[in-house]
């Protein structure tokens, strides 16, 4: 069973790999330039997912998974 995790604690998490690997200055800057808040995610998704299936993006995310636990 997958356990989806909201949308907060999503955030948080890439804010810790942000935060992780670049200087709190450059993560400000990249969020910004994202301007996150302020884009239609509806159109996001279908730009980033339009040749995927939930049966392709489900198999990607398993092989994330994966190559997470092995590091």
């Amino acid at each position: 069973m997958i356990q989806m995790k909201s949308e907060q604690q999503i955030l948080q998490e890439g804010l810790e790999i942000l935060f992780a690997h670049m200087e709190p200055s450059e993560v400000a800057r990249f969020w910004a330039a994202c301007n996150l808040r302020g884009s239609d995610y509806l159109k996001l998704k279908d730009e980033l997912f339009a040749e995927e299936s939930v049966d392709s993006l489900y198999a990607k995310i398993l092989d994330f998974q994966s190559s997470v636990q092995e590091v």
